[in-house]
């Protein structure tokens, strides 16, 4: 079984309940998530020996975070315990035309915090064959961009795979700040990903011919986007997922995956959205499983686009779904019928 070490920063998630708006009642539903977390979530689900790598403290809220990811098989015996604070973020639905809102509580936050010599990469990747992490982790300050970079060399030192999502949080940190970490950063990784917005904030490739906000995505720009990136860093494939809003409810969602060679495009999905959040990061989860367990590009991006169509139904930040549920919309049953 391939083992997968993913990592970076597990959050509590303050979330209304359905769509009401932020304390138009007095309950927020409680639970967890985060980029990687989500991903090595979704890998658990898939069979996958899957790693998660982060810094939490050693209080009850602490130890919650961890027994969510225990949940579903996460191995979670690499996190470091210590610092003050696990990092909030509370979610406001959107619905129709009104956006769903995000706002960060985590600053200082234990993963934050951390230290180079909190974690011992050497011992981390024995055995390992895929490391993933995403651009959030580096952006959440102190040494995280070195202690992302010292990941990265003990992992390609020992032979490992690395995929990185961009992930751009403008409320992380500039477009300038992204750029200069993720430069460094994207020398040691094989698989990019990044989405429609992405590969321009962090490094000013866009696609030409699109307008995300007016709901117009050219295939051939995102094909020049594919191209220019693996060509800046050498990646060996560049994944790049499509999503045309046309309201906060209704998305149109495919990808399209470069190997250098081969552009492959996913079907096209219309989704009726019950919570995007952990979208990118199941497709994430989706590639890295597909690209482990061998496919072809092109069905490869079928599976990673399937997993994250399902996500999209599914609440709260994690992708509880199983590979014959993503392999069965992948081959074309996406009719929803009663399974009985």
């Amino acid at each position: 079984m391939a083992k997968v070490v993913t990592f970076g920063e597990i959050m509590l998630r303050l979330a209304p309940n359905g769509y009401y708006r932020f304390f138009q009642n007095d309950q927020m539903q409680a639970t967890f998530g985060g980029g990687e977390a989500n991903v090595a979530v979704s890998l658990a689900n898939y069979g996958v020996d899957s790693v998660y790598v982060t810094k939490l403290p050693k209080h009850a809220i602490g130890q919650a975070a961890i027994n969510s990811l225990r949940y579903f098989g996460v191995d979670t015996s690499k996190v470091v315990r210590g610092g003050d604070r696990i990092g909030i973020y509370y979610l406001e639905k959107g619905a129709s035309q009104r956006g769903s809102v995000c706002i960060y509580d985590r600053a200082h936050s234990a993963i934050a915090e951390a230290s180079v010599a909190d974690f011992d990469w050497d011992a981390i990747f024995e055995g390992v064959d895929w490391f993933h992490f995403t651009g959030i982790t580096p952006a959440l300050g102190g040494e995280l961009v070195e202690i992302c970079r010292r990941a990265c060399e003990t992992a390609k030192a020992k032979g490992v795979r690395i995929s990185c999502d961009l992930n751009y949080r403008s409320k992380l940190w500039t477009r300038e700040q992204a750029r200069e970490a993720m430069t460094t950063l994207c020398q040691y990784v094989d698989v990019c990903i990044s989405n429609e917005e992405d590969a321009k904030d962090v490094f000013g490739i866009e696609a030409a011919n699109s307008d995300i906000y007016g709901g117009k995505l050219d295939r051939e720009g995102y094909k020049s986007v594919a191209k220019q990136l693996m060509n800046r860093f050498g990646f060996k494939k560049v994944a790049i997922t499509l999503r045309v809003s046309s309201s906060a409810s209704d998305n149109d969602w495919a990808g399209l995956l470069y190997d250098g060679q081969e552009y492959c495009f996913s079907k096209d999905y219309h989704l009726h959205i019950v919570d995007r959040v952990g979208g990118g990061d199941s497709f994430g989860a989706g590639l890295i499983y597909s690209l482990l367990s061998g496919k072809s590009s092109k069905d490869a991006i079928e599976f990673a686009v399937a997993a994250s169509a399902l996500k999209h139904s599914v609440e709260g930040d994690y992708n509880r779904i199983a590979v014959a549920e993503v392999e069965k919309l992948a081959k074309g049953d996406g009719s929803g019928r009663v399974q009985r």
